[in-house]
């Protein structure tokens, strides 16, 4: 593993991420905290509590998870666009690295940033609700599994676009509806039967259901199977990343 290539693309991105903090850091702070005033002030004022768990805090994991996602995404899906868009991937693509240091470099920065988005949000949520997290390593846990799948997918989708329009297809389109529909504002129980059954084929239940466990121990699916969905995504956009370099689909040409 040639560690110099890996730190020098990781610095980089991370030096574009600080020279454009209003919009990568400041824009989605705000977006979230609007979020909390929103659902847990003027809707949480008529819903008293959902499992046991006061409204203004069970939200609190899936507008965390609604955030991370939406930023890992576009954080790595811009990182190896802009690349290909200017045509300096050429240069990479020629220099002594393999396709997992290129990989390590931008995922790592693009999951680094959505970490830290994430946990700047979980701090601004203790000034709006009274929050405890009864499980912190597995909070923290799947928060990063959370960051380094997306941004993996991210990097897929990156790769695959053909412009900027097709780079925010998938999030608007996709993503973000899957987000939403998975249990981020309520829990899946309050949904009839049928409903129920068709919200377990959504991937990102799983995701939100067991960071929202690590938080309350409150699970809409048992914890082992969320911690086995994800992993079982980041080794999918692993496959397909390993398959693009070695196709080199989207890329040479």
């Amino acid at each position: 593993m040639n560690w110099q290539a890996v730190r020098a693309i990781y610095v980089y991105e991370m030096t574009r991420f600080f020279r454009t903090l209003l919009q990568s850091l400041i824009s989605p702070v705000i977006s979230t905290s609007l979020y909390f005033v929103v659902f847990g002030a003027a809707i949480g004022s008529r819903i008293d509590q959902v499992e046991g768990v006061a409204y203004g805090a069970f939200i609190v994991p899936g507008l965390i998870m609604l955030t991370v996602v939406t930023q890992s995404i576009s954080n790595a899906s811009f990182g190896i666009y802009f690349p290909k868009f200017i045509g300096t991937i050429y240069e990479l693509l020629s220099a002594p690295v393999n396709f997992l240091e290129i990989v390590a470099g931008y995922v790592g920065a693009a999951a680094t940033k959505s970490l830290v988005i994430g946990l700047i949000i979980l701090g601004t949520a203790f000034f709006f609700v009274e929050l405890r997290i009864l499980h912190p390593v597995w909070m923290l846990s799947f928060l990063v599994l959370t960051c380094v799948s997306f941004a993996l997918l991210g990097f897929i989708i990156g790769i695959w676009a053909r412009n900027f329009e097709q780079l925010q297809l998938v999030p608007l389109l996709v993503v973000t509806p899957l987000v939403f529909l998975g249990g981020s504002f309520y829990s899946i129980s309050m949904l009839p039967p049928a409903w129920q059954t068709v919200t377990l084929f959504n991937p990102v239940v799983y995701l939100i259901s067991g960071f929202r466990w690590a938080f309350f121990e409150q699970a809409d699916v048992p914890v082992a199977l969320s911690l086995l969905a994800i992993l079982g995504f980041m080794t999918l956009c692993l496959a397909a990343i390993w398959w693009i370099f070695r196709t080199g689909w989207r890329i040479r040409n």
